[in-house]
């Protein structure tokens, strides 16, 4: 699998992205991320948006566009993200699952939610509070014409 860049699928439906929670097994600890993962060697970049955004979130989805490629978090695993503006064509939102051995090891998807992008101050406030999900969160409200907002 291609862990240098982390492929994300920005689901976007009526103002809203749908985000994950990943709760490890040992500490309890959960927070909010969007969806994704790695490449396979053999994949599109968009199949492989498309595998991860079923395997997460039990959603079926279609490619709008590629809407960020950023550097990833220093202390992370991949160097870049390339976030993919989604939109859902089937399936309903659930914890999908890590078929990654390590990664369900470690953590489970615990929770799907939908997040307004119009009302930022009512996001959970762990989101609001996570430097990493929350600027991206406020990025795709800058990128999909909602503006800038530091709540």
């Amino acid at each position: 699998m291609n862990r240098i860049i982390r492929y994300q699928g920005a689901i976007y439906q009526d103002h809203r992205i749908l985000l994950i929670t990943h709760r490890h097994h040992d500490t309890g600890l959960s927070y909010w991320v969007v969806p994704g993962g790695g490449r396979e060697d053999d994949e599109t970049e968009e199949e492989c948006v498309r595998r991860e955004m079923k395997e997460e979130t039990q959603l079926d989805v279609r490619i709008e566009r590629l809407l960020i490629h950023e550097p990833a978090h220093p202390d992370g695993i991949y160097k870049f993200r390339k976030t993919y503006q989604c939109a859902p064509v089937g399936g309903e939102a659930a914890p999908g699952h890590e078929p990654e051995p390590d990664a369900s090891a470690a953590y489970a998807i615990a929770e799907v939610r939908w997040f307004d992008l119009r009302e930022p101050a009512s996001w959970d406030p762990d989101l609001r509070a996570d430097l990493v999900t929350h600027t991206q969160m406020q990025n795709f409200r800058k990128l999909l014409g909602y503006g800038e907002d530091s709540q």
